[in-house]
This record gives structure tokens, sequence and C-alpha cells, in this order.
């Protein structure tokens, strides 16, 4: 279409979806295939001064590995979809709030404090930074069967499509939309099966 994509970009957007594709399948080869995807999206974010996002791949990776040795597919499925309380959605909100300010912060100081590692100047500090703790606690969520991990991903992928392809990593933009669609359909599927159960975290 035009777009000149790099083999880094090409290669970690098909090992992404790959990955995504394969959680869905209960495949246990979802976190090899998205290590691929974690350490060539390290090295994207940085050339494009996402910074906040290059670090989250630090904790994907680790996330990662833990999911590869650990994964109790049986327990996954029989552990029930829950709903946060009231309580903790607010608490989770300050949290994040607080986090994308204060991290968003240092991001965007990153070029004055160690110009030798980070000699360009962060690019959208704040929504980066965003993303990143977005990232965290849906990934949390979603590891505990809680609902509204949909919801936040719904946003963050939002976010991302926007930065990306204002960054012009097309092919990562691309990716996202079809994380997005993912999303929107985990959140309806997970809706479903919550109906079915009532359970809720206090």
């Amino acid at each position: 279409m035009g777009y000149p994509v790099s083999y880094m970009e090409f290669v970690g957007t098909i090992f992404g979806i790959a990955g995504v594709w394969l959680a869905a399948k209960s495949n246990i080869l979802t976190w090899p295939i998205g290590l691929v995807n974690i350490i060539l999206f390290f090295l994207i974010f940085y050339q494009v001064q996402l910074y906040s996002d290059m670090f989250l791949q630090i904790y994907f990776f680790l996330i990662s590995l833990y999911g590869w040795f650990f994964w109790d597919k049986e327990l996954l499925t029989k552990e029930p979809i829950k709903i946060l309380s009231n309580t903790w959605k607010i608490y989770l909100s300050v949290l994040c709030a607080i986090l994308t300010f204060t991290l968003g912060y240092a991001i965007s100081q990153l070029h004055v404090w160690l110009p030798t590692t980070f000699p360009k100047q962060a690019a959208y500090p704040y929504w980066d930074t965003f993303v990143a703790i977005g990232s965290i606690i849906a990934n949390t969520l979603l590891a505990r069967r809680i609902l509204e991990n949909w919801i936040i991903w719904i946003v963050v992928d939002l976010i991302c499509i926007y930065l990306y392809f204002t960054k012009d990593i097309v092919f990562v933009a691309l990716e996202f939309i079809i994380f997005l669609g993912l999303a929107i359909y985990g959140a309806y599927h997970w809706r479903e099966k919550y109906l079915k159960q009532a359970v809720t975290v206090s």
C-alpha cells in the first residue's frame, strides 16, 4: 500500500497478532510467540521515542515468562468472571491518574537526565505513560478474570491507534485496530458469561 514497513515492524506485528490469536485459543505457544513481538516492539518504541511503551515491554516480557512456565489452563477455565466494586473502580482510577502524571513527567525529562541514552525528547510522554499504566492494570485484571480489563483495553487500544499512526508506525497501528476488535468482542463475551455468575469483587 506504499507504506515502507521495516522488517522489525512487520515481523513484530505478525507475531503480536499470532500471539493474541493463540491466547484466545488457550494455546501455551502464545507466550513464546509473544516474546518475539515484545522484543521487537521494545526496539521500535525506542526508535520512535515512545519510552513509556518501551519500558512497558519489560513488564510484558517478565509476565510472559511467568505465563509460559506457570499458565494453568484448567484454572483459567474454572475461575469465574468477576467485576470490580465501585470502591476498587475509584481506587484504580485515582492510582492510574497519579502514576500517569508522575511517571509521565519523569519520562518527559529522560532526554535531560540521561541525554546519552535518550538523545531525543519523549513523544507524547503523558499519553504514552497512560498507555503503559493502563496496560499494566488491564493485564493484571485480565489475569484475575475481572471483566473491566476489556474496558481498559478498549481505551488503551484507541489511544495506541492514534499514537502509532501519528508516529508513522502504521503496521503497528493496524495491529491495534485488530486488538480493539478483539477487546470489544472480549467485553461482550465476558459480560454474557458474567451475567450467568454474578460474582462481585469487594
